[in-house]
C-alpha cells in the first residue's frame, strides 16, 4: 500500500467525500484530521494482521501452541518491513517517508503479538 493510489491525495478523494456525507456541515480541519486518523489506524490494522502472520509464519507446523520466540522474531520483522516501507515511500513521489509511520506501523505489529499472547493465556486459564 505503500504505492502513489494510497496517498492522502487519493484517498481524501474517497473519505473526505464520504465524511462530508454522513457529517453534513462538519469543520473542513475537522474533515481533515479524521481522515488523517483513519490513514494512521489503516497503518495499525495492516501491521497488525502482518504480525499475525508472521507469527504463523515461524510458529510453522509446531505443535506448541505459544513461543516467546516467535512473537519477538515476528516483531522484529514487522519493524524491519515498516523501515523498508518508509524507504520506498521516499521514492514515491506522492508519498513521503516518517519515522512517525515506522512507529505506527511498528505498534500494530507488537499490538498483534500482545493479542496472540492474551488470547493464548485466556485460553489456557
Amino acid at each position: 500500500m505503500s504505492i502513489g493510489l494510497f496517498s492522502s491525495e487519493h484517498t481524501s478523494r474517497i473519505i473526505v467525500p464520504v465524511l462530508n456525507f454522513l457529517f453534513p456541515g462538519l469543520d473542513l480541519s475537522l474533515v481533515d484530521m479524521i481522515h488523517g486518523l483513519i490513514r494512521k489506524a489503516g497503518h495499525v490494522i495492516e501491521y497488525f494482521i502482518l504480525g499475525i502472520l508472521f507469527f504463523q509464519a515461524f510458529r510453522g507446523n509446531s505443535v506448541q501452541k505459544l513461543d516467546l520466540r516467535w512473537a519477538i522474531y515476528a516483531t522484529i520483522c514487522v519493524v524491519c518491513y515498516a523501515v523498508t516501507d518508509e524507504f520506498h515511500q521516499s521514492f514515491v513521489s506522492s508519498r513521503t517517508a516518517s519515522i512517525i509511520d515506522v512507529g505506527i506501523d511498528s505498534a500494530g505489529g507488537a499490538l498483534s503479538q500482545i493479542a496472540i499472547m492474551l488470547r493464548a493465556t485466556i485460553r489456557r486459564g
